[in-house]
């Protein structure tokens, strides 16, 4: 017993010492994007996209909605077998808008795709700089602050956002 205390205190030690060895610093990614010119002209032409693509569905949505309000108004003088039919092209647009929505908005989606390719050559870049700082001052991580839900304080001390930038060739 006495012996696997030792080995349990020894082994502590050793955990505090390589955990103490370790280095991290923060990044804040929003006020990096912010400072990059390209970022913003990239939220333009997805806030350009989004509207075009919620025009389109809002013009399908209000083809469905004439498509109801004329079968409202013509629903006691149909024959069963025109509700049925007119009933189903109504579900059918519902469909079409339904799936144009997932087309346009959904996770793999146009949007997310444009996104994503706008976005890699500023995040490639972003992460190469990153990885160039931590190389350089033995970063063991280098954190988002954004992202790391968990970090309730950082030091100003080992934010490296600055740097970041610098690697860049963005002024702060």
């Amino acid at each position: 017993m006495m012996k696997r205390s030792i080995l349990l205190l020894m082994l502590v030690f050793v955990v505090g010492i390589t955990a103490s060895a370790q280095k991290f610093a923060f990044i804040d990614m929003e006020y990096i994007y912010d400072a990059i010119p390209a970022y913003e002209q990239i939220n333009e032409q997805l806030d350009q996209a989004t509207e075009k693509y919620q025009k389109e569905v809002q013009a399908k949505m209000e083809e469905i909605k004439k498509l109801y309000d004329d079968y409202q108004a013509k629903a006691n003088t149909l024959k069963e077998n025109q509700k049925t039919e007119r009933e189903n092209a109504i579900i059918a647009k519902e469909k079409e808008v339904s799936d144009l929505r997932r087309t346009y908005f959904g996770p793999e989606g146009e949007l997310f795709k444009m996104r994503e390719n706008l976005m890699r050559p500023i995040d490639d870049a972003i992460y190469n700089a990153v990885k160039e700082i931590a190389q350089q001052r033995d970063y063991s991580a280098i954190i988002d602050r954004g992202s790391a839900v968990s970090v309730i304080f950082a030091s100003p001390d080992i934010d490296v956002s600055n740097q970041v930038l610098a690697k860049l060739g963005y002024s702060n």
